[in-house]
């Protein structure tokens, strides 16, 4: 990678804008230390701050850290759960998180901070291989799927900057409008992991991907990118795939990043990482997608900077196992569906 492509403030080394996992820490210690923890949430039903209903749909929010949790569901009790559930697992974290739900079987969503721009990081990757379907179609050279697959499979950042300069940031923003994705904003400088993106917009994508029909990409260039997804490298499938149903098909993709607003000060003190994933979970009876975006996942002083990483992974898998096991368990909400309001 050119130090000519590396932004203000980020981080150098292999942590410039998102890399593979390997490259922080061998594959088998990432996998380790993130592997799912037998966490079953309690399912004590407490401090949802208000709930009603409008025809068939449940609503339910809950205030936390000057933000609103609101989840609303067609089943009964369903979106209570959720409020109170995610409100637990980022109610004692020190990252700043977003959350976006949606689940077309239940017809279920839930948002928190939805509108909120991060970084982007990796995540950016699927907007660009959409700019690229959209421009030319899926019948990609054997260069340009080469470059595909490495970008998306495993995030790597110089076959990315390579297409990136191929597309162009005309034919990005086009797909972007055409998506609907109105509040992602394309850096000015070029850099892609420094995109503006919020965890609304990046669900509106994954919708796009999930759709049936043709909108914006056909139903093959959606298959290509989700086939890709699907095929992320095993030590980068962390996050938000996090307890997921064992049976469903789990595409995602992850970013991270750190970056301080400060500096640098020493190398074991980097600042602020950034770390997203976002998932759309498909096969059998299952058609939903999740987006979570953190930052403020610092490194304390004196500590391998891994720390601040694993933390923010910890907190967007703290949040993806709480929504899995509430869409999922092997449970049936009370009839209410108002539980201790």
């Amino acid at each position: 990678m050119t130090l000519s492509r590396i932004a203000p403030r980020v981080t150098l080394g292999v942590f410039v804008v998102a890399v593979s996992a390997s490259a922080v820490a061998p594959a088998s210690t990432a996998t380790a230390s993130h592997e799912a923890r037998n966490i079953k949430p309690s399912h004590e039903a407490r401090n949802i701050k208000s709930s009603h209903e409008a025809g068939s749909i449940k609503f339910t929010s809950k205030r936390l850290k000057g933000g609103l949790i609101e989840c609303a569901s067609e089943n009964p009790g369903l979106a209570a759960f959720l409020t109170r559930d995610i409100a637990k697992s980022l109610k004692n974290r020190a990252s700043k998180a977003s959350v976006v739900l949606y689940d077309r079987t239940t017809h279920t969503s839930c948002t928190y901070g939805a509108d909120k721009h991060y970084d982007s990081a990796s995540i950016v990757k699927p907007i660009i291989l959409g700019a690229l379907l959209l421009d030319r179609g899926v019948h990609l050279s054997k260069d340009e799927r080469d470059l595909a697959r490495q970008m998306i499979v495993s995030s790597d950042n110089d076959a990315t900057y390579t297409l990136w300069d191929s597309v162009g940031p005309k034919n990005i923003q086009n797909f972007l409008d055409k998506a609907g994705m109105k509040n992602t904003v394309l850096d000015d400088a070029g850099f892609m992991g420094l995109t503006q993106v919020t965890a609304r917009d990046q669900a509106k994508l994954l919708e796009l991907l999930t759709a049936k029909g043709n909108s914006v990409l056909n139903a093959e260039e959606r298959s290509y990118v989700l086939g890709l997804m699907r095929d992320v490298q095993k030590d980068q499938r962390w996050g938000t795939p996090a307890a997921a149903p064992s049976d469903a098909a789990v595409q995602v993709k992850n970013g991270w990043l750190q970056r301080s607003e400060t500096g640098l000060k020493d190398p074991w003190d980097r600042g602020d990482w950034k770390v997203n994933s976002m998932s759309a979970i498909t096969g059998r009876a299952y058609d939903y997608g999740l987006v979570v975006l953190t930052e403020n996942n610092r490194v304390p002083e004196g500590e391998s900077p891994e720390v601040g990483w694993d933390y923010g992974m910890d907190t967007v898998e703290g949040v993806a196992k709480a929504i899995h096991h509430d869409l999922h368990a092997d449970r049936t909400p009370p009839a209410t569906g108002n539980p201790s309001l």
